[in-house]
């Protein structure tokens, strides 16, 4: 007797192969709207960083200050050789040249101080900062016996002392460098460089040269800034002190604390920095340009704790893995006790899923990531669980649903938070997921297909 052929929805509903590849058609769909969460996590993200970058512009953006630095024009001499018809004749003049020779401090010691806070507009915040700091030091006599100056072509006379630094619009002190008895007060120069900003001395006086003996200086500075403060180690011997109210610093740059006296709790830190001459990739004087050191820099960039935007950008790259495997589990409810679900039903339970990150992105922007994720979480593990129970007609299988749901998102929350195991205990988890699949899974009757 001829065998009366299956509709096509009968086949929906009898063939492993065809639910199999409806749902896997479904996963590639929900596809769609997971980029448009992760360019709507993309897009917050870069609204906040606008935000904060506004705020410290008004604030003062970050400090780098490099100096100070010791200048001593000099004369370059020159012959130059020209026909005088008349005597028949070459004649010689001396044509001059002015150039700059550079040098740096003997010793430098800096005390900053650093009073931190957050500055907030709208649901976005910046920390900025205010830092008090000493500067001393000291120079010792020049050696232009290195390029073969003559003593009376240094022009003593027209020596000043400059001080670069990446943000005058923060400076909240009149700036007046004390040498000896003398106090020099510091002027802005224009420079053609876009990162530094100079400052420099009026003409320096007698007694402030150190011709023949050591001269010290020192000055005090406060200035607002954001995100990090940095120095260049520009003393032979360069020591930075620094304390400050904010907990959660990074130490940056070329050089990092000394780790026998740094400090951090939850009060603030700590740190002292020490750097020799011999630690640098630069000498103590320069002759003609000074020189682009600003690789050379260190200091401390004040970080706010938590980057909502970035955990919940990494919770969405798991997003593919959370339907794929949602999808599985009912799927394999569904082989195993031949109920039937209808494609329409999984594009829900798809689409409940993908609102998991919409609702992760709004609340966290407005509370912390940990509670935005239960809270998160818990709403769609309810929501399928009790749509699944609609489906299934079944409370264990709509307990099954549940606990399967509720590990899932406490697998990817502990991947979250970890850094150097995130991988091992990632590639872990999958496997025993798959171990567990293989397990179920051999209950089904793949030859009825």
């Amino acid at each position: 007797m001829e065998k009366q052929k299956k509709s096509f929805g009968q086949w929906i509903k009898t063939s492993i192969t065809i639910r199999m590849l409806m749902v896997g058609i479904l996963i590639l769909t929900l596809l769609i709207p997971l980029s448009y969460i992760k360019n709507l996590i993309q897009e917050r993200a870069y609204r906040q960083e606008a935000v904060v970058k506004e705020i410290n512009q008004k604030w003062g953006n970050e400090v780098l200050l490099y100096g100070p630095v010791l200048k001593i024009p000099y004369q370059i001499h020159s012959l130059n050789k020209s026909w005088d018809d008349k005597a028949k004749s070459y004649i010689e003049e001396d044509f001059i040249t002015i150039k700059n020779a550079y040098f740096f401090p003997n010793t430098l010691d800096i005390n900053a101080n650093i009073e931190s806070e957050t500055l907030g507009r709208s649901i976005y915040e910046s920390v900025v900062y205010t830092a008090s700091m000493n500067i001393k030091g000291s120079f010792i006599a020049p050696n232009f016996q290195i390029e073969d100056i003559a003593d009376e072509d240094v022009l003593w006379n027209k020596a000043t002392i400059l001080i670069n630094s990446t943000n005058l619009k923060g400076i909240r002190s009149n700036l007046e460098l004390q040498i000896g008895s003398n106090a020099y007060e510091l002027q802005s120069r224009y420079t053609k460089n876009s990162y530094t900003n100079i400052l420099e001395t009026k003409l320096l006086k007698e007694n402030s040269l150190p011709k023949e003996n050591q001269v010290d200086f020192s000055m005090d500075l406060v200035i607002n800034g954001s995100e990090q403060l940095r120095f260049i180690p520009v003393g032979r011997e360069t020591n930075v002190s620094m304390t400050s109210n904010w907990a959660s610093p990074s130490f940056n740059g070329n050089y990092l604390p000394d780790t026998k006296t740094k400090e951090i709790t939850q009060n603030g830190f700590k740190a002292n920095w020490k750097v020799l001459q011999i630690n640098r990739e630069f000498e103590q004087e320069f002759f003609g340009v000074l020189p682009e050191i600003h690789s050379s820099a260190f200091g401390v960039k004040l970080l706010i704790p938590v980057d909502e935007y970035q955990k919940s950008e990494r919770a969405s790259k798991y997003g593919y893995l959370v339907i794929a495997l949602t999808f599985l589990v009912f799927f394999l409810i569904q082989t195993i006790s031949k109920i039937h679900i209808h494609p329409f039903q999984y594009l829900m339970i798809g689409l409940a899923l993908t609102m998991f990150y919409t609702l992760l992105i709004s609340i966290s922007e407005h509370s912390s990531f940990l509670y935005a994720y239960i809270i998160a979480g818990i709403a769609v593990v309810l929501l399928i669980s009790m749509y699944s129970k609609a489906i299934l007609k079944s409370f264990k299988f709509m307990g099954f649903v549940a606990a399967s749901l509720a590990a899932l998102y406490a697998f990817i929350f502990v991947i979250i938070q970890l850094e150097n195991y995130a991988l091992l205990v990632g590639s872990t988890g999958l496997f025993i997921i798959l171990a567990t699949i293989m397990m179920i899974s051999r209950r089904i009757d793949w030859k009825n297909d």
